[in-house]
């Protein structure tokens, strides 16, 4: 018994050994094991995210032009070639460095023209799967006016990582096409001044000057009782009649566009009106007494109000100071600055619509209506 049992444990020791020697064995072989199966899975989402720099971009951007030199590659996208005058356009530049180099992205506010920056985004870097730095900026633009532009040229600076102060190269872009359309619809798109070759005055006529007062108090007198006739006709029941005020305003700049009085040579006068124009549109929209005030009362009073923005407020004070000179002080626009000035009113007019801001233009409506019964 003791004999069998001291072989037995004789024979039993040596198996418990070579148990945990194999046990010991088989320990850095499941840690390799597990590193290599742990370095494959970061590898392969490592290679997944290479992989995905700027594969993912393509369907966004409807333009994507690339450009090459040396170690940079750079991709600058657009994700509209057309927009309206109230969108934005997504501008994004990529820029893949080989190893050892160093990129500077362009400075976009110093070139861009025509476009203001709305936002801005550096979407950091990443490595792609030739081991390239990529880096990504993307800016969102907005027009100030209708038209076709370009998305100017850029210029990207790249050099030695180890000698950055010694040979500095640069990449440059090509401007990109870009067109801008009106909100304004086909009529109102067309509203401009005919060109002219030069200002004139026309020469007056001194007879029969007096019929016009007389004829157009008939005529409002006639309008305003056959006005009356109707409200009563429809016992005092008057359905009211609301107007956006880039509606009214726009209707008035049409007015101006037909009679044409830069081609007659009343420039004094068109500059009055579209001041007017311009005026009332304030007030209707802003609630802004713009047109019974003079020129510095009102922009005393636009200094203290938040309803615009400091360059629109530029804009309309610059604009003022213009027609002023021409009505007061007898400056003589040249035939660039005239539509120049109706292009500024035209625009701001669209940049800053509401069509909750109504006007009740019932009065105005059934006297027209009126006119038109009186003259049939």
């Amino acid at each position: 018994m003791t004999g069998k049992s001291a072989d037995n444990r004789a024979t039993a020791k040596p198996g418990a050994s070579q148990q945990k020697k194999r046990k010991k064995a088989l320990r850095p072989c499941s840690v390799a094991v597990f590193m290599l199966a742990a370095v494959g899975l970061l590898f392969r989402l490592t290679g997944c995210d290479k992989a995905k720099v700027g594969e993912g971009e393509k369907s966004k951007f409807e333009i994507d032009k690339i450009y090459e030199r040396g170690p940079l590659t750079v991709h600058v996208r657009l994700d509209k070639a057309k927009i309206t005058i109230a969108e934005t356009v997504l501008l994004q530049f990529q820029a893949a460095i080989e190893p050892g180099y160093e990129v500077t992205m362009p400075k976009v506010d110093k070139v861009l023209k025509n476009f203001g920056i709305v936002d801005w985004d550096n979407l950091g870097a990443k490595l792609d799967e030739k081991n390239n730095v990529v880096k990504r900026y993307q800016y969102r633009l907005e027009p100030f006016l209708s038209g076709s532009f370009e998305i100017p040229a850029f210029t990207f600076e790249f050099y030695d990582a180890n000698s950055p102060e010694d040979d500095k190269h640069e990449l440059a872009t090509e401007a990109i096409d870009i067109e801008v359309t009106s909100l304004l619809g086909k009529q109102r798109s067309e509203l401009t001044i005919a060109d002219i070759e030069d200002v004139v005055e026309m020469p007056r006529q001194a007879s029969l000057w007096w019929v016009w007062p007389i004829s157009a108090a008939g005529i409002v007198a006639v309008a305003a009782a056959i006005w009356v006739q109707l409200r009563r006709k429809r016992g005092g029941k008057l359905i009211r009649i609301f107007k956006p005020a880039h509606e009214i305003a726009y209707e008035r700049l049409q007015a101006l566009v037909r009679e044409d009085l830069v081609k007659a040579g009343r420039i004094k006068e068109f500059y009055e009106r579209i001041s007017d124009i311009l005026r009332h549109y304030i007030e209707h929209r802003f609630r802004l007494r713009a047109p019974e005030r003079t020129t510095e009362e009102f922009l005393i009073e636009l200094q203290y109000t938040d309803v615009l923005g400091e360059s629109d407020k530029g804009g309309v004070g610059e604009f003022l100071k213009h027609c002023d000179l021409v009505k007061f002080a007898k400056h003589r626009p040249s035939t660039e600055q005239i539509q120049r000035t109706f292009d500024l009113v035209k625009n701001f007019i669209e940049k800053t619509k509401s069509e909750e801001k109504k006007i009740d233009v019932t009065d105005e409506v059934a006297m027209v209506q009126a006119v038109g019964l009186g003259s049939g």
